[in-house]
């Protein structure tokens, strides 16, 4: 049996998790009072319950609770009950936005702000994403991708890496990415968009993938870089980084910047980290001119 507490900030998606998890077949309590756990988790390793796995709630809701959370979590190792802790965190930026989003009121902001909030939510507790078994953040991964990460570790119990790789291509024309922590110009290869055949098709398209790749730049560029992604990743984790945004740009963000970014991604994709593509810009062009 797995006993799993779900934990994290507010607005991270501990509820969208618990969701989830209960999807795949675990037994899921939301807010369960901190007092309560080891007597529930006793319960829940009975021979005579028929439960397979299970996945409770907890976060700053708990109140003053909260802080004697290490004090019960210690009382279940010593009983010997396993139990892994997921936390789900995500930029401070990207909490503001889905709050204002959703119109909700943060549990530590009633009556101020909601960056201040967050701030008070991160210092009670961080010790809990600590002592994590996982941590996911939520900052930048679609709905699909989520589920999908819970999963792999929750239910094909597949090693889990907290560090996730994302690599976005994106126009110049249109602004860097924000989020971006390396960014990488592109525009030195040959422009398929001076192709007639090619002007109307993206990197996703293999003839336009060929014609990128046929310049000897664009192969070396792309081993060069694939080397310092991977010496970087290491250094970043020793650093307490848990995800990286590479970001690859073009003018348009359609055929060359596509075409790496894929290449990066596919070369990536071997290693012991969770990676994901974004292709930002791609259909920009043909809302923007129709075609």
């Amino acid at each position: 049996m797995r006993f799993v507490i779900v934990s994290g900030m507010s607005g991270a998606g501990k509820s969208t998790a618990l969701k989830y998890l209960e999807d795949f077949g675990y037994f899921c309590v939301d807010n369960l009072p901190v007092e309560l756990i080891p007597k529930f988790a006793e319960i829940a390793y009975d021979a005579a319950t028929e439960v397979n796995n299970v996945a409770i709630g907890v976060d700053i809701r708990s109140g003053d609770g909260i802080r004697r959370l290490s004090d019960y979590l210690a009382e279940l190792k010593s009983q010997g009950y396993p139990f892994e802790i997921l936390f789900l965190d995500a930029t401070d930026e990207v909490i503001v936005k889905r709050y204002k989003e959703t119109r909700r009121i943060h549990p530590l902001a009633r009556f101020g702000r909601v960056e201040g909030g967050i701030e008070k939510e991160r210092q009670k507790i961080g010790f809990l994403r600590d002592m994590a078994s996982c941590i996911i953040d939520t900052s930048n991964l679609l709905t699909r991708e989520f589920r999908s990460e819970l999963e792999k570790i929750f239910v094909e119990d597949q090693e889990y890496n907290n560090f996730i790789i994302t690599i976005v291509s994106f126009g110049f024309k249109y602004g860097i990415p924000r989020d971006a922590d390396l960014v990488f110009d592109v525009r030195f290869l040959p422009n398929p968009y001076y192709v007639p055949e090619l002007k109307a098709l993206t990197g996703n398209d293999r003839v336009v993938q060929d014609f990128v790749m046929n310049a000897p730049e664009a192969g070396e560029f792309l081993e060069k870089l694939r080397d310092m992604i991977q010496f970087l990743i290491p250094n970043y984790i020793k650093e307490g980084k848990n995800q990286l945004v590479t970001a690859i740009g073009c003018t348009g963000g359609k055929h060359r910047s596509v075409t790496l970014a894929n290449g990066l991604y596919r070369a990536l994709l071997t290693s012991d980290y969770s990676v994901r593509i974004e292709h930002r810009d791609i259909e920009k062009d043909a809302i923007t001119k129709g075609g």
